[in-house]
């Protein structure tokens, strides 16, 4: 990221929640629902939101922790704001923040149709280590492969 006003991450908390389900919508074809949000934040999970100065939502991540490993269970970037170091940015306060939980690895799926992801994932050191059938729900009832990926702390 560059530039002179950043956009500064904060703790995700409910009133974030309208901007976030908007930003998921407007980004993933099959989007989460407002009550998956919700229901996040009433798990405790690490949620985390990226605005920028003037407040616009820029991206977010929300983070599961289970024994010694990480699991991102979503993330994104505001389309306008893509291709511009971002999904790093938030890449690498996801994994400082599973180093913080003292995490060893962090696990990820992606469908395999989202290449854009996939090449961000590959290129920051994420591995392909196994496949789920039928994970994502797809166009006219059909159903989409999750790719899984680990990243080693």
């Amino acid at each position: 990221m560059s530039g002179a006003a950043q956009p500064a991450l904060r703790p995700m908390v409910v009133a974030d929640v309208d901007d976030v389900h908007e930003l998921e919508c407007s980004v993933f074809p099959h989007p989460w629902s407002r009550t998956n949000f919700m229901d996040s934040l009433a798990s405790g999970y690490d949620a985390w939101v990226l605005r920028e100065p003037e407040g616009t939502l820029a991206g977010y991540f929300l983070l599961m922790y289970a024994v010694d490993e990480a699991h991102l269970l979503d993330v994104a970037v505001a389309a306008q704001r893509q291709g511009r170091g971002l999904g790093r940015y938030l890449l690498d306060r996801i994994a400082a923040r599973a180093r913080a939980e003292r995490m060893e690895s962090i696990l990820l799926e992606v469908r395999p149709s989202n290449t854009r992801a996939l090449d961000v994932y590959r290129r920051y050191g994420y591995a392909e280590i196994g496949r789920r059938k039928g994970y994502y729900p797809a166009h006219e009832g059909r159903r989409e492969d999750a790719i899984v990926m680990r990243y080693m702390l």
